[in-house]
């Protein structure tokens, strides 16, 4: 039940659910829509729609799961949200951190508090921490992200909404690039792409191709299944080194 189909990790867990929007990338939220769909179906997690919600039966949920797995943390919503408190995180974290069978995948817009909360956190070598950066009036991110403790971090590069070239990949271990999806998706130009492939391969990062999205490598409007994810004839599914 905990599988999930983004092609990058395997499964999700969701001890918080919820978020607000904070820069361009969040616009077209596909957790929104989604928590909007689980709400209307009587979902009990979504009672309060997508307003942020702490579920402290989910905190202990991967202790149940003793064989290895590629774990999203909070694919709903922002372990960083500042209407999450340090001591839930802190909890979190513990949970991370006495189950090293799994590798999680933590995502935050919030980087900046990401920082501040850094040296309160245990951060053992299973917690890939990762931002979100969709174009260049973000990348303050990125340098918060290396300010953490974390042994792994990594880029979201998705929705790609404008190129990114200012992007310094120094101390970053990896970068998932990909488009938008969905009727109101907005393009994602061939050339950010190349040139965000382009500084992985200068600075040895390994680069993850997700998706075009609604928009294909020829700029013509079609499914997101219809677009694929090949770029320059080929897949990229680079995963960092552990």
């Amino acid at each position: 039940m905990n599988k999930t189909k983004i092609e990058w990790t395997g499964s999700t867990w969701n001890p918080v659910t919820g978020c607000d929007k904070v820069s361009q990338g969040c616009k077209i939220c596909y957790a929104e829509r989604m928590a909007k769909r689980l709400k209307a179906m009587g979902n009990p997690r979504y009672i309060n729609g997508f307003k942020v919600t702490l579920h402290e039966d989910k905190i202990d949920e991967p202790r149940k799961w003793k064989k290895g797995r590629i774990i999203f943390v909070n694919s709903m919503s922002d372990l960083f949200h500042p209407d999450v408190p340090l001591k839930f995180i802190q909890r979190v974290f513990k949970t991370m951190n006495e189950t090293p069978q799994h590798i999680y995948q933590v995502l935050t817009k919030r980087a900046e508090r990401l920082a501040e909360l850094s040296s309160e956190l245990s951060w053992t070598p299973n917690i890939w921490m990762g931002v979100s950066v969709e174009d260049n009036n973000v990348l303050e991110r990125v340098e918060h992200l290396k300010q953490t403790g974390a042994e792994i971090k990594f880029l979201s590069m998705e929705p790609l909404l404008g190129p990114v070239d200012d992007l310094n990949l120094d101390g970053i271990d990896w970068v998932i690039v990909g488009g938008e999806s969905g009727h109101k998706a907005r393009p994602m130009y061939s050339g950010w792409v190349h040139q965000i492939h382009i500084k992985c391969i200068v600075a040895d990062v390994p680069f993850f191709f997700k998706q075009w999205g609604a928009w294909g490598a020829d700029g013509k409007k079609r499914s997101k299944k219809a677009n694929g994810r090949i770029l320059n004839g080929r897949t990229y599914d680079e995963m960092p080194i552990t």
